[in-house]
């Protein structure tokens, strides 16, 4: 069967078949045009490249300040080419009023520091974050005021989808706080989830598309942000492309993956087996599901997906994978996007997104629905 017909079957799912019975009211949004607060310090941001959600509803991103251009950056030249600004640190927190309550990152003694800032997670009293420059083949663990304590992996070329020493450029990872076990999105480079102990990072299993184990000669070369190497009208893609871009792990054990420039969602339960899939949007060159999140409700009835190919945020009922509202379009005012790339969510239900590209921002969508119950 082509990717094609796929298509043409979902799209009688996302659009013409009725709501379901009994189906959660999907949650709605309305952008919040003075979320954060003006940084201080003379501080700016650069690409935005991850974005997580402590139990205190506080934001974390991270993001690069090697992004900046001369102008953006210009107090930061010598000589400085005007009185405005200089870089903020990688890895800040604001509050949930978006002030700044702490930023730090960098290099560092006993660690190797991210050549191109990429994901952050919020997992008890530590951060958990990565990077996806070609020879960013590891994950940092730092406590919450930045002190080292652990690296996943380390720099340098990547060693292939079967090494489990060393990690492809990661996008993003997920921590199954009741197993204690650590799920990687890995990544740019290789084409697989690979799973470790969330302590000891000792390697556990790890699979690709449909829960087969990746091979190297039939995984197509990573395209971002050009633009498929395969044909959108053929066969289905056996294997991920780069970026495996998400992974996020339900209350009810389903694995969700963004194999972002295959345009599609594929579903998984722990142990890797293959469970279904989603295409969105199948004509996006550049890839349309790049991130998503959970919604915070009792069974997680919705998620929140992020577009970056085509700038939007949709909302999918996760029951049948249906589209059921968008927010967004390209832009640089309040509520548009250039490059969307993570999202978040806290306990309220209000969604943060964050831009890479031109975008380097984080904005915040207020929930105007209902609250999410528990």
């Amino acid at each position: 069967m082509t990717r094609q017909l796929l298509n043409g079957i979902f799209g009688l799912t996302l659009f013409i078949w009725p709501a379901l019975s009994g189906a959660a009211e999907p949650p709605k949004f309305e952008i919040d045009p003075y979320w954060p607060k003006p940084l201080p310090n003379n501080w700016t941001l650069g690409q935005v490249a991850g974005v997580a959600v402590d139990e205190k509803d506080h934001v974390w991103i991270i993001q690069r300040p090697r992004s900046l251009s001369r102008l953006e950056a210009a107090a930061a030249q010598k000589p400085p080419r005007a009185s405005c600004c200089v870089s903020a640190p990688p890895v800040i927190e604001f509050d949930a009023d978006g002030n700044v309550v702490q930023a730090w990152g960098g290099e560092g003694a006993g660690y190797q520091w991210p050549k191109q800032e990429h994901g952050v997670r919020i997992v008890g009293d530590t951060v958990l974050l990565g990077g996806n420059h070609k020879d960013d083949g590891f994950l940092l663990k730092f406590t919450r005021d930045g002190k080292f304590i652990k690296q996943l992996g380390a720099a340098g070329p990547r060693k292939g989808d079967q090494d489990t020493g060393q990690l492809g450029q990661p996008a993003d990872f997920w921590v199954d706080e009741s197993a204690k076990e650590l799920y990687v999105a890995d990544g740019y480079g290789n084409h697989r989830i690979i799973v470790f102990d969330a302590d000891t990072f000792a390697y556990k299993r790890h699979w690709g598309a449909y829960g087969k184990i990746p091979q190297p000669e039939l995984n197509p070369a990573s395209s971002d942000p050009g633009g498929h190497e395969y044909d959108p009208t053929g066969p289905v893609p056996q294997t991920f492309n780069n970026p495996v871009h998400c992974v996020k792990i339900a209350r009810d054990g389903l694995v969700y993956v963004c194999d972002r420039t295959n345009d599609r969602l594929q579903v998984f339960r722990k142990d890797g087996s293959f469970v279904k899939e989603y295409f969105y949007r199948p004509e996006t060159l550049s890839g349309s599901v790049w991130d998503l999140y959970l919604w915070p409700d009792k069974d997680q009835s919705h998620l929140v997906m992020v577009d970056g190919g085509n700038n939007e945020m949709r909302i999918v009922r996760r029951e049948d994978g249906e589209v059921v509202g968008r927010y967004g379009r390209f832009g640089r005012q309040a509520g548009q996007f250039f490059g969307v790339h993570n999202i978040a969510i806290d306990s309220k239900g209000n969604v943060f997104t964050t831009e890479v590209y031109e975008g380097k921002r984080i904005q915040r969508w207020k929930n105007t629905g209902a609250p999410p119950t528990r």
